[in-house]
């Protein structure tokens, strides 16, 4: 189990509270946005609640037993972060993920041995934020999602990425099944009530991505 920009649902997303509710309800990972300047922060358009910048999160959750997730926002910050991992003595406990293919491409150059994940849908104007893919029909989610199973190959391929992060909405039996195909793990995002968790759960996913992680936790754990 995953949390979410920290534990995003119970403290403000990509704060030190955040990351410290994560590592309190025991999640197994803890994910979190960094930006063009290594700060914690989901877009150069918001304000974070803190300026938190990486080397602080990471000096913070070395500390811990937890794994890292730094989902990079901007392009071109990459070896940066990886240095910054390698700083903090967590290249055995991190992995990278991105909605830009480019960035995928350039971390399987410098740091090969980082798990590294392709997120789709791309969330660049932050749609996400309220309740992706609610503009969209019905019938619209739904080809979505059937189309998913047949892209999935094509974007893990094109990105040279090992895992891939997958919105709830676009995900299925079949689109994990593919992705197993190639051995990349699914996170399944962002699962927030108790019955999105089971589904994802039940459709297979290796981690479930959720903004509650210790609501996730107690639906995990039965």
């Amino acid at each position: 189990m995953i949390g979410h920009r920290g534990a995003a649902a119970v403290a403000p997303e990509n704060t030190l509270a955040a990351l410290e509710a994560a590592v309190a309800a025991r999640a197994d990972l803890v994910e979190f946005d960094v930006g063009a300047d290594l700060t914690l922060a989901h877009s150069h358009r918001e304000r974070p609640a803190e300026r938190l910048d990486l080397d602080a999160a990471l000096e913070f959750l070395r500390e811990h037993e937890i794994g890292v997730h730094l989902d990079l926002k901007e392009v071109g910050v990459e070896r940066e972060a990886i240095d910054a991992i390698d700083r903090h003595g967590l290249r055995g406990r991190a992995i990278v993920s991105t909605a830009w293919p480019r960035t995928v491409r350039r971390l399987a150059e410098i740091a090969p041995d980082v798990p590294r994940a392709i997120g789709y849908p791309r969330d660049r104007y932050g749609v996400a934020r309220f309740g992706w893919p609610r503009t969209l029909t019905r019938v619209g989610a739904a080809a979505l999602r059937a189309a998913m199973p047949a892209r999935v190959p094509v974007l893990l391929r094109w990105a040279h990425a090992d895992t891939l992060a997958l919105h709830h909405a676009l995900l299925s039996r079949a689109a994990v099944r593919a992705s197993h195909a190639l051995g990349a793990p699914v996170l399944g995002y962002t699962a927030n009530e108790p019955e999105l968790v089971e589904r994802l759960t039940a459709m297979g996913v290796d981690a479930v991505v959720t903004d509650d992680p210790a609501m996730a936790m107690r639906v995990l754990l039965g």
